[in-house]
């Protein structure tokens, strides 16, 4: 995936102190085009970059809200068309420009209203136009934000041996705007934006002020069990307004408003299988996650009742996973040596609270010599 450069502009940011209140300023060290690129330090320093970025995944509703690549959408008012969204006009004005001086001129804007926002860090920003020639004839526009790194140095010579770099800056921590989106190779998306930034910081969601993003999956998909739960208590209670309904409605809300939650016990089987299925339509590897007792079980929603089972034996709630081989990461240990004694004689121990009679089923459990161990 090599892309052609037409335009790029380098431009350094400065901050003075932390806060709000630091002094920002910043300033433009050149603007090239596609010639003088090639030519320049530039090139090595971004070699493979705008491919990177390209191909970096990232999903419309992200599995959390702190991820660091996001995909936006210009947001315009009902009727209005996509040339109403202030930021879709300055990146398109940025993709389009025709000669350096005016690509130099619209980025000097952009890094303006960059300036303006709260997360303003000290380092390069680099602004880019560039063509996927063998896919597309209109161009890409890249923004990319280097923080300056700190503590660098590089050998000096015999006697100071080390001399401190002022302004260093990295490729490995480089931030980006991505202009359009491509979500299949061939395919534009001239609605949608790619961000990548530090999961811990809003560099582009403060710049892009009128861009929109998807809601993490599992907020979309809570709220949808939460509409499930909803129509199940209408259909089972209907117009009965009694105190039984009262009360079960303040426990599932009580439920779902919680962090960690305990088995509601409300649904069978058949009916969670059911609801499972609507949702396992629309993203087929939906996440499975829970703690029974201290240990941590992480799957996906559709080895519910197939590979994984939940059930209840002598007052413990039991988790059965079946598969047809066991595998094990990372230290070595005992279990690993295990001969599994057969699930009946399980059964047997679960529930039993006496330490001693733990002991003495753990010792029944043993399988006998019947010469299937093979030590």
């Amino acid at each position: 995936m090599e892309f052609d450069v037409q335009y790029i502009s380098f431009f350094v940011i400065q901050t003075d102190g932390e806060g709000t209140d630091s002094g920002k300023r910043f300033r433009h060290f050149q603007t090239m085009d596609g010639e003088d690129y090639e030519d320049s330090p530039l090139k090595d320093f971004l070699s493979g970059e705008f491919a990177r970025i390209v191909k970096r995944k990232a999903e419309r509703h992200p599995p959390s809200e702190s991820v660091p690549t996001k995909i936006g959408r210009f947001r315009v008012e009902p009727g209005y068309e996509l040339d109403s969204n202030p930021d879709y006009n300055l990146l398109q004005r940025l993709r389009t420009a025709d000669t350096a001086e005016r690509f130099h001129g619209i980025a000097d804007e952009l890094v303006r209203i960059y300036m303006d926002t709260s997360a303003v860090r000290g380092g390069a920003l680099i602004a880019v136009q560039a063509t996927l020639s063998k896919l597309f004839d209109t161009p890409f526009l890249f923004v990319l934000k280097c923080d300056f790194e700190s503590k660098i140095a590089r050998i000096a010579d015999e006697r100071s041996l080390v001399a401190n770099v002022e302004m260093a800056i990295s490729a490995r921590t480089i931030k980006s705007i991505q202009y359009p989106h491509m979500p299949e190779e061939g395919m534009l998306e001239p609605w949608e934006v790619k961000i990548h930034q530090a999961s811990h910081a809003r560099y582009f969601e403060d710049f892009l002020k009128f861009v929109s993003y998807e809601r993490p999956l599992p907020e979309v998909m809570g709220e949808q069990v939460l509409d499930m739960v909803q129509q199940y208590m209408e259909d089972k209670w209907r117009d009965d307004a009694s105190p039984l309904r009262k009360e079960e409605e303040e426990a599932v809300e009580i439920w779902a408003a919680s962090e960690k939650r305990e088995l509601l016990e409300r649904w069978t089987p058949e009916q969670v299988y059911e609801a499972s299925a609507l949702l396992v339509e629309q993203k087929e590897d939906l996440g499975l996650s829970f703690k029974l007792g201290g240990v941590q079980v992480k799957g996906l929603l559709t080895d519910f009742g197939r590979s994984l089972h939940f059930a209840r034996h002598n007052g413990k709630y039991v988790a059965v996973i079946e598969g047809d081989a066991f595998q094990f990461e990372r230290g070595l240990s005992p279990v690993e040596l295990l001969h599994p004694p057969e699930l009946a004689q399980v059964m047997e121990v679960i529930g039993t609270s006496e330490p001693e009679a733990e002991a003495a089923a753990a010792s029944d459990l043993a399988p006998e010599d019947d010469g299937d161990v093979p030590w």
